[in-house]
């Protein structure tokens, strides 16, 4: 029985019971690509990757940190169904900045899950809004909640000049890449079709967990244009990674333990480079998350 299905029939009608469990699920889902080894360029159990100003311990200290706030947003969500979408958006948001507050004072300041926090956070604030309405907490109903929450995110945020404040910002003028914002807006889709998708038919064909999640990364480093990738290394260090990672995936099938040692081996290679795929990170989690939550189970849900 999935996830979704499994709190359906336990406690149709406990909200709080609801909101914990999401909340541990999307923490789950954070510990889950946290502890994945090996990951290239990334904080994983082996080295800190391509990173100078944090390890391993200061993820699990932001883990911390942030944990107790995705119960608050999937509450927040129930409790405010019935608000218009912008006007929920702009309340979620001013939650989630306090939680990325509340991860700087755990980090010292280290930014480790701003992207996780944005994209989590509304995940959560969106199965929140669906249970309330009394529809299911599947893969697809939850990220067209998200995208009706992050309609015309982009549009709003990014096409004026004078706006272009943020690292993310900045890259929309230079390069058009619309990043965490434009995935939201559009209900998660990379992480849907090269995240998910993947991860699930890995698992189908028989690999075990983390070599799934392995694999899931490696299709996402592929595909995703990756704002922390262009942010360290233009947009021919986003290139170069993906057709790194689109030239491991067009090989014949390895064995886990070859897949493993090309891994390591392209780890030190982003190392070398100082160059960190942060944003496939980031959407790892959020694939894990939405494979369990799914009420379907099948990968061809979010293809």
């Amino acid at each position: 029985m999935s996830f979704a299905a499994t709190l359906a029939v336990e406690s149709p009608r406990c909200d709080a019971h609801l909101a914990q469990a999401v909340g541990q699920l999307a923490c789950l889902a954070l510990q889950r690509e946290m502890e994945l080894t090996p990951k290239p360029g990334l904080v994983d159990q082996a080295n800190a990757g391509a990173h100078h100003d944090m390890d391993l311990a200061t993820f699990r200290a932001s883990l911390a940190a942030i944990s107790p706030w995705f119960p608050v947003f999937f509450q927040q969500g129930v409790e405010g169904h019935q608000i218009d979408a912008r006007a929920f958006l702009s309340q979620i948001r001013r939650s989630g900045l306090d939680c990325e507050r509340t991860m700087l004072a755990a980090t010292g300041g280290v930014n480790t899950h701003k992207g996780s926090v944005f994209s989590l956070g509304l995940l959560c604030a969106a199965a929140g809004r669906l249970l309330a309405r009394g529809e299911a907490l599947g893969c697809e109903a939850v990220c067209a909640e998200v995208a009706r929450l992050c309609a015309n995110l982009v549009q709003r945020e990014l096409t004026l000049p004078s706006a272009a404040q943020s690292a993310g910002e900045r890259l929309y003028w230079q390069h058009g890449l619309t990043g965490a914002r434009g995935e939201a807006q559009s209900g998660f889709a990379t992480a849907r079709a090269h995240g998910v998708a993947p991860y699930l038919q890995a698992r189908a064909s028989g690999l075990d967990e983390e070599s799934a999640l392995l694999e899931a990364l490696l299709y996402l480093m592929a595909h995703n244009p990756d704002t922390n990738l262009v942010a360290r290394g233009g947009m021919s260090g986003l290139v170069w990674v993906q057709t790194q990672a689109r030239r491991l995936l067009t090989q014949p099938a390895p064995t886990i333990n070859i897949r493993k040692n090309q891994l390591v081996a392209l780890d030190q290679e982003l190392i070398a480079r100082h160059l960190s795929p942060g944003g496939s990170a980031d959407l790892l989690a959020v694939s894990w998350f939405l494979a369990k939550l799914d009420n379907k189970g099948q990968p061809k849900c979010c293809c």
